[in-house]
């Protein structure tokens, strides 16, 4: 029994030492560990989550965005103590994208400065076009010269011609040549009458001596030239002076530039010009500006600017491409500020550049600012640099797209500092009792469209809209105010427009613009009668600087008209009426 006891007493021994030789160990390591994980813990505290298509939604832990219902996505972190449009890039993302800067003020000055470059073609002078018409009525019977780009020298057969007129003059010419001491004047008469033909005096001499009336009369070239437009074609009646051919002389030719807005001051006629061609690249061209169009194209904001070149060698083809290159007016201005035409974003509107805001780390903010003129590879800032301040040259477009996914001013968006939107209900609009009872009748043919549109369904969408339009052009507005009507008229407009309209990112388009009119009488009815909501997809209208697009409902759960499946829980309630 005592023996027993002490057998166990010494494995309860072992046992615990053996515990203590295993797991002691490891449990300095554990504690260790659990340091460590209180430490990780408070950085996951710290890390925020968002959604890539919804950048403005920031939440301490993961799930699902409660707009689009996207995975969210850690955010960005170390981005603290940036300014509100700044975004910091990673060394290796700079590395990637090749993304370089250049500080203002630090670089040499260009051979080329105040050179101003510009593109063009190739066109005929049409100071040198000539009409070749036919002189007389009647019947083309061989047409000689009948295709484009063909030479004809001054004096070449163009035409043969059938004119029975003329026909007639000759025997009247026979007949007064036989009376021509008794009637001279007569003679001369028919004489001349001929010649008003382009008849030559050797022509006309020939026909009286021979006493024989010929049917077809030659057309001779009055110019030399090429040809570039047939007008008429064998076995047409043409009438006198109806034009047969037109001839363009290419021993001279015009060389028309397009000048943008900016560079008008720098232009006057008689500049030197050096013209380039594609055709001939190492071949220069001097030339003389010789007209500067008055009118601006309002479509590509450009003015055209003309030199004539001389083509004795016929090396210049009308329709050829050619650049070239003038001095500028304006003195070249140390002060001003010239950058790559690189480190430019353009958007129509605005000229926008990404400045280095901390020289020792990559953080960067969008910059707008004005452009002068443009020289060479170079653009000229008036306004919004200054020497000192360092620019992304190379990799534009790569910081912007960084900038857009982090929800900060970028060039396809104004940023966070836009004024907020009016709701439907901020706007008062005044209805009469008897307007309100007649809108009613509206809100079916509008529900129906709607939900056509969550079903991504064209056909039906036209068919509602259609009925939606004639229901609404059904109500008397003339008590209407103004503003009222307006709102009316223009949701009639969008209606007819969706209803005559087969594609459906157009119908959306419109569909955008109709609610946006109706849904604020909508929101000005003393008594729908039901619970109406006004929903918003902050993704539709993004050609209007993601506006958003707005609907009506009667069910409070989103179903998004704009994108249909693609994104049908894309939205949110902004507003109820009761």
């Amino acid at each position: 029994m005592n023996k027993n006891i002490l057998y166990i007493g010494i494995a309860i021994i072992i046992g615990l030492f053996s515990g203590y030789l295993l797991f002691g160990n490891k449990s300095g390591t554990s504690n260790h560990e659990l340091s460590d994980g209180h430490n990780h813990t408070k950085e996951v505290k710290n890390q925020m989550w968002t959604c890539s298509m919804h950048p403005q939604i920031m939440q301490p832990e993961p799930g699902d965005c409660p707009i689009c219902g996207m995975d969210l996505i850690p955010a960005e972190s170390g981005a603290e103590g940036l300014a509100m449009n700044e975004i910091k890039m990673t060394e290796n993302a700079m590395a990637l994208a090749n993304i370089q800067t250049t500080i203002l003020g630090n670089a040499k000055a260009s051979d080329e400065d105040g050179i101003i470059s510009l593109s063009g073609k190739i066109a005929a002078n049409e100071e040198n076009n000539a009409v070749q018409a036919s002189y007389f009525d009647g019947r083309i019977e061989r047409l000689n010269v009948n295709y484009e780009g063909q030479k004809v020298n001054r004096g070449q057969l163009l035409a043969t011609i059938y004119a029975p007129n003329l026909v007639a003059a000759q025997q009247e010419l026979i007949t007064a040549g036989s009376l021509k001491e008794s009637q001279p004047a007569l003679y001369k008469a028919v004489r001349n009458k001929l010649k008003n033909w382009k008849l030559s005096e050797k022509q006309i001499d020939a026909i009286e001596a021979s006493g024989n009336v010929r049917d077809n009369f030659p057309i001779y070239a009055t110019v030399s030239g090429t040809v570039s437009e047939v007008m008429a074609k064998e076995g047409d009646y043409v009438k006198q002076g109806q034009p047969i051919l037109r001839v363009t002389n290419l021993n001279s030719v015009w060389a028309e530039f397009d000048a943008y807005e900016n560079q008008i001051s720098n232009l006057k006629i008689g500049q030197k010009i050096k013209v380039v061609t594609n055709a001939y690249p190492n071949k220069e061209f001097d030339a003389t500006v010789s007209f500067i169009d008055p009118m601006l194209n309002n479509s590509t904001r450009t003015i055209t600017v003309r030199t004539t070149l001389k083509n004795t060698e016929d090396l210049l083809k009308p329709g050829m491409f050619v650049n070239g290159k003038l001095k500028g007016l304006t003195e070249t201005n140390s002060e001003l500020i010239s950058v790559p035409a690189t480190a430019v974003m353009w958007t129509g509107e605005r000229s926008l550049i990404y400045i280095k805001t901390n020289p020792n780390e990559p953080i960067f903010e969008m910059r707008e600012v004005t452009i002068g003129s443009r020289n060479g590879e170079n653009f000229t800032i008036t306004s919004g640099l200054e020497n000192g301040d360092e620019i992304v040259t190379n990799g534009t477009f790569t910081v912007d797209a960084a900038a857009q996914l982090q929800g900060k001013k970028s060039m396809m968006n104004k940023g966070k500092r836009d004024a907020p939107t009016m709701l439907p209900s901020q706007m008062k609009i005044d209805l009469s009792v008897s307007f309100q009872k007649d809108f009613k009748k509206v809100l079916n043919p509008y529900l129906k469209m709607k939900d056509a549109f969550v079903l991504s369904d064209a056909n039906q969408v036209s068919t509602f809209a259609k009925a939606t339009s004639e229901s609404l052009k059904s109500i008397d507005i003339n008590n209407l105010g103004k503003m009222e009507q307006s709102h009316i008229t223009k949701s009639i407009e969008m209606l007819d427009a969706i209803s005559t309209n087969d594609n459906l990112e157009n119908q959306r388009t419109n569909f955008v613009i109709l609610n946006e009119n109706i849904i604020p009488i909508a929101m000005n009815m003393d008594n729908f009668g039901a619970i109406l909501y006004v929903q918003k997809c902050p993704m539709a209208n993004n050609n209007n600087n993601n506006k958003g697009g707005i609907w009506l409902s009667t069910e409070k759960d989103i179903k998004n008209p704009y994108y249909g499946d693609a994104m049908l829980t894309c939205g949110s309630v902004i507003e109820t009426v009761q």
